[in-house]
Protein backbone atom coordinates (compact mmCIF):
# COMPACT_ATOMS: atom_id res chain seq x y z
CA UNK A 1 0.00 0.00 0.00
CA UNK A 2 1.04 3.58 -0.69
CA UNK A 3 0.14 6.63 1.34
CA UNK A 4 -1.06 9.68 -0.61
CA UNK A 5 -1.43 13.01 1.18
CA UNK A 6 -4.78 14.67 0.49
CA UNK A 7 -4.90 18.07 2.16
CA UNK A 8 -3.84 16.68 5.56
CA UNK A 9 -5.86 13.48 5.11
CA UNK A 10 -4.00 10.21 4.68
CA UNK A 11 -5.46 7.78 2.16
CA UNK A 12 -4.12 4.36 1.27
CA UNK A 13 -4.11 3.36 -2.39
CA UNK A 14 -3.13 0.01 -3.85
CA UNK A 15 -0.23 -0.79 -6.19
CA UNK A 16 -2.38 -0.48 -9.34
CA UNK A 17 -3.61 2.99 -8.30
CA UNK A 18 -0.04 4.04 -7.56
CA UNK A 19 1.04 2.92 -11.05
CA UNK A 20 -1.88 4.83 -12.58
CA UNK A 21 -0.95 7.98 -10.68
CA UNK A 22 2.67 7.62 -11.84
CA UNK A 23 1.44 7.19 -15.45
CA UNK A 24 -0.68 10.35 -15.25
CA UNK A 25 2.28 12.42 -14.08
CA UNK A 26 4.91 10.70 -16.28
CA UNK A 27 6.99 12.81 -18.68
CA UNK A 28 6.87 12.61 -21.62
CA UNK A 29 3.09 12.23 -21.62
CA UNK A 30 1.84 8.68 -22.10
CA UNK A 31 0.00 7.98 -25.34
CA UNK A 32 -1.50 4.72 -24.08
CA UNK A 33 -3.29 5.88 -20.91
CA UNK A 34 -6.66 4.13 -20.56
CA UNK A 35 -9.90 5.70 -19.37
CA UNK A 36 -10.71 2.68 -17.17
CA UNK A 37 -7.48 3.19 -15.23
CA UNK A 38 -8.43 6.81 -14.51
CA UNK A 39 -11.90 5.81 -13.30
CA UNK A 40 -10.46 3.03 -11.10
CA UNK A 41 -8.06 5.55 -9.53
CA UNK A 42 -10.92 7.97 -8.86
CA UNK A 43 -12.95 5.22 -7.19
CA UNK A 44 -9.91 4.26 -5.09
CA UNK A 45 -9.52 7.88 -4.00
CA UNK A 46 -13.17 8.05 -2.97
CA UNK A 47 -14.45 10.31 -5.76
CA UNK A 48 -18.15 10.68 -6.51
CA UNK A 49 -18.62 9.82 -10.20
CA UNK A 50 -21.83 10.64 -12.09
CA UNK A 51 -22.82 9.77 -15.64
CA UNK A 52 -24.10 13.03 -17.15
CA UNK A 53 -25.24 12.21 -20.67
CA UNK A 54 -23.62 11.03 -23.82
CA UNK A 55 -19.93 10.68 -23.03
CA UNK A 56 -19.85 13.22 -20.19
CA UNK A 57 -18.80 12.07 -16.72
CA UNK A 58 -18.98 14.34 -13.65
CA UNK A 59 -16.37 13.88 -10.93
CA UNK A 60 -16.33 15.35 -7.41
CA UNK A 61 -13.20 14.83 -5.34
CA UNK A 62 -12.05 16.88 -2.35
CA UNK A 63 -14.75 19.50 -2.97
CA UNK A 64 -13.56 20.00 -6.56
CA UNK A 65 -15.88 19.25 -9.46
CA UNK A 66 -14.99 18.61 -13.11
CA UNK A 67 -16.64 17.10 -16.16
CA UNK A 68 -14.61 14.81 -18.38
CA UNK A 69 -15.57 13.28 -21.71
CA UNK A 70 -15.15 9.54 -22.00
CA UNK A 71 -13.03 8.80 -25.10
CA UNK A 72 -14.80 7.04 -27.94
CA UNK A 73 -14.87 4.93 -29.93
CA UNK A 74 -11.73 3.63 -28.16
CA UNK A 75 -10.70 3.83 -24.53
CA UNK A 76 -7.33 5.61 -24.79
CA UNK A 77 -7.30 9.12 -23.31
CA UNK A 78 -6.21 11.94 -25.65
CA UNK A 79 -3.14 13.91 -24.58
CA UNK A 80 -5.20 17.06 -24.01
CA UNK A 81 -7.49 15.10 -21.65
CA UNK A 82 -4.49 13.61 -19.86
CA UNK A 83 -3.26 17.15 -19.15
CA UNK A 84 -6.72 18.11 -17.82
CA UNK A 85 -6.72 15.00 -15.61
CA UNK A 86 -3.28 15.91 -14.24
CA UNK A 87 -4.34 19.51 -13.55
CA UNK A 88 -7.56 18.34 -11.86
CA UNK A 89 -5.72 15.93 -9.58
CA UNK A 90 -3.25 18.65 -8.60
CA UNK A 91 -6.16 20.99 -7.78
CA UNK A 92 -7.57 18.21 -5.58
CA UNK A 93 -4.26 17.87 -3.76
CA UNK A 94 -3.38 14.53 -5.37
CA UNK A 95 0.14 13.93 -6.62
CA UNK A 96 2.44 10.91 -6.76
CA UNK A 97 4.69 10.32 -3.80
CA UNK A 98 8.28 11.46 -4.07
CA UNK A 99 10.77 8.62 -4.46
Amino acid sequence: MTVVLLCSTILLVNKKHRATLQAIFARPDRKDFRWEDFVALLVGLGADITEKGGSMVGVRLNDRYAVFHRPHPGNVVYLSMLKRIRRYLLECGIRPEED
